[in-house]
């Protein structure tokens, strides 16, 4: 047995010494001595250790540029789901884009000094609020916001403070690099830069907020929002309502441009407007988007519909005369003419003429039943939805009578919003098609899949003349850009005022089109409560200020929309009319 034992120990340990061989010759090759040995295991040390300090110096960097904590990644994420897509004019101009800002937050939890963080913070921060900042670093919360959007140079000097638990995010800022000029159209955000109006709130409300809350509304998934806007005109209309305003010495004024055969809004000014970039502005009361949030009475620009209708029903011509001896009684009240001719009128002078008297026969003739049917036709007796959130419903008669259907076919006794009666507007002159505005870029194609016929062509036609005639020998003669072959129709409604009109305070406007034989803008002018001038010889009416300011638009404009001049254009009742015959 002892044999037997001493033979299984004696080969144990020849395995273990022909083990030791073989590691120690994968090691270190057969022919190397214990020195260079001890110099193997001090390298693979000191690569260990190094290792080492290499993960813990890459953990440094990154808890002093990201933070630590839950809290931390969390809000990372939520300020990544805040990004919006950029928002673009029809030509590529950038209005609304997001840019990247600091923010300034604390974690309570890993304060040391409470006191000390905040007289170092408000030093640095001076507008910080002591009182706040100190009750939310005392909470028990693992994060707070201090300040939101601070500025670089602020962000370097709380930096050098090295104060632990304090830290920065950066978040998403909406910047609008055009400042005013498409203030009402865009909109603005709020401070978490989600929308609060315009064009920005519509996106929120059609599904970028569910992207927000999924988390995939990232920069790299967004692409640009396309609108109809042109930035070029949309300036330029800007800075003539500018002047206008101040040379009339206006409250206010406004104006837009369309395309009559898409529907496309390209260019809305309304002054006074506000800058986005400086969200308070947008509070003042005075600055609302009056062509789709205001609805006023749209004066005599409310004819063109009264004369459509009448055209379009057949029971009146362009040969039909109408009387206009005397002012119309009905009842106690008393219809009259601004400038009455004192005989019976055409058709066409009805409309060059702009009387209410003749208006006011052409609606009776039809009806106050017709009279509700057609204006309902044309969009104007319901709320317009557009992309735009801000508008407001039509104020109508609540008992709609003779009287009722007298006043209006002049344009007084129902308020709409000046973007509905520029929708009505365009169906009376594009052929007799009703389409939707909108603020996005739309082909005629896509417009036509929308459209609803509500006139006849050749009335169509026939309001063209009208609008054309009114420019060569009409109110409108101060537009009449040559050229351009515009068309237009002028309006003057006194406002009410506690309850009565008012003869001294006006809101004018004026509607043009070009070029008048084949539509495809239409621009609105209005100008509220313009003041008399020397040069107006004290009159206040639409042709002393809304329709020159109309005529320096569509010089400035024209060309920047593709229309070329034609000069020596024969009169509307050869080049229209003849078409028509």
């Amino acid at each position: 047995m002892s044999d037997e034992t001493g033979i299984v120990h004696g080969s144990a340990r020849s395995f273990s010494a022909w083990r030791q061989r073989v590691v120690r010759n994968l090691l270190y090759g057969r022919n190397v001595d214990r020195a260079a040995r001890a110099r193997a295991r001090v390298g693979l040390t000191m690569l260990i250790f190094s290792l080492v300090y290499v993960v813990i110096g890459g953990r440094l960097v990154m808890y002093a540029t990201f933070g630590e904590g839950h809290g931390s990644r969390r809000v990372t994420q939520d300020a990544t789901a805040t990004a919006r897509p950029d928002i673009v004019d029809r030509n590529g101009q950038i209005l609304a884009t997001d840019v990247k800002t600091p923010s300034l937050f604390g974690e309570p939890r890993r304060l040391i000094d409470v006191d000390e963080a905040v007289e170092m913070l408000t030093a640095a921060l001076p507008d910080l609020d002591a009182k706040e900042v100190r009750d939310r670093l005392s909470s028990k919360r693992g994060f707070v916001w201090l300040k939101r959007e601070i500025t670089p140079r602020q962000q370097r000097d709380i930096h050098r403070l090295g104060l632990p638990g304090i830290g920065f995010l950066r978040e998403n800022k909406r910047d609008y690099p055009n400042g005013v000029d498409v203030s009402h159209l865009i909109g603005l955000v709020n401070i978490d830069n989600q929308g609060i109006a315009g064009i920005e709130k519509w996106l929120d409300s059609n599904g970028l907020a569910d992207l927000h809350r999924a988390g995939f509304a990232t920069d790299r998934l967004q692409k640009p929002v396309e609108l109809a806007v042109d930035l070029r005109v949309e300036h330029a209309l800007r800075d003539e309502l500018m002047k206008a305003k101040e040379h009339y010495k206006a409250k206010a004024a406004s104006g837009l441009v369309s395309n009559v055969r898409t529907g496309e809004i390209v260019a809305m000014v309304s002054l006074p407007d506000f800058d986005p970039n400086n969200p308070k502005e947008a509070n003042d009361p005075d600055r609302i988007n009056r062509l789709t949030t205001g609805v006023y009475e749209m004066g005599s620009t409310f004819k063109a519909f009264t004369l459509a209708m009448a055209l379009d029903s057949g029971k009146a011509t362009m040969n039909s005369m109408w009387d206009a001896r005397g002012p119309l009684h009905y009842g106690r009240f008393k219809i009259h003419d601004d400038h009455p001719l004192g005989r019976f009128i055409s058709t066409k002078e009805v409309f060059t003429y702009s009387s209410n008297v003749g208006a006011a026969r052409m609606a009776l003739g039809q009806g106050v039943e017709a009279h509700q049917a057609f204006l309902r036709k044309m969009g104007q007796m319901t709320r317009l939805r557009t992309e735009l959130p801000e508008s407001a419903s039509p104020i109508l008669p609540r008992r709609w009578g003779e009287l009722n259907t007298v006043t209006i076919s002049f344009g007084h006794g129902m308020a709409v919003a000046p973007l509905q009666a520029v929708m009505g507007i365009d169906a009376l002159v594009n052929g007799g098609y009703l389409i939707p505005p909108t603020f996005l870029k739309r082909t005629e194609e896509e417009a036509m899949k929308l459209a609803k016929r509500v006139i006849k062509p050749e009335t169509s036609e026939k309001m063209r003349f009208l609008m054309r005639a009114n420019a060569e020998v009409g109110t409108a003669r101060k537009a009449d850009v040559k050229g351009y072959y515009v068309g237009g129709k002028t309006g003057t409604a006194e406002k009410v005022i506690n309850g009565r009109y008012a003869k001294k305070k006006v809101l004018n406007s004026f509607t043009a089109i070009l070029p008048a034989d084949n539509p495809k803008y239409q621009i609105l002018i209005m100008i509220d409560e313009p003041q008399p001038l020397k040069e107006t010889y004290g009159f206040i009416t639409s042709g002393w200020n809304a329709v020159p300011t109309g005529g320096k638009v569509i010089a400035r404009i024209a060309p920047l929309l593709g229309i070329e001049p034609r000069f020596d254009l024969p009169p509307s009742d050869r080049l229209i009319l003849a078409t028509s015959r």
